[in-house]
């Protein structure tokens, strides 16, 4: 299944935070409903993302305080991509 979507990107934690994107919470819902039996230990799901014509291996994370799941993104992707945290970007998500 291949989700579209867009997000701003953000920083959990002060320094050495993780930086993600987070799914619209109709789409985690419906990953939920349909997919759920895929998730591993603590909601993790794997997943092939791209964003600014960078594709990578992945996965996303379910976070029970914001209802939804959590697109990790890495240094070397941003770099790559020239992602900035708070910046509104296209994202697809295939699981």
């Amino acid at each position: 299944m291949t989700y579209q979507f867009s997000g701003k990107v953000w920083k959990s934690g002060e320094n050495a935070g993780w930086v993600f994107v987070s799914l619209p919470k109709d789409i985690a819902k419906e990953i939920r409903k349909t997919l759920q039996w895929q998730e591993e230990g603590w909601g993790r799901m794997k997943a092939t993302a791209i964003t600014k014509h960078k594709e990578w291996e992945t996965a996303i994370w379910f976070d029970k305080k914001q209802d939804t799941y959590l697109l990790p993104l890495k240094a070397e992707i941003r770099k790559k991509a020239q992602i900035e945290l708070g910046d509104i970007i296209e994202v697809e998500v295939k699981l």
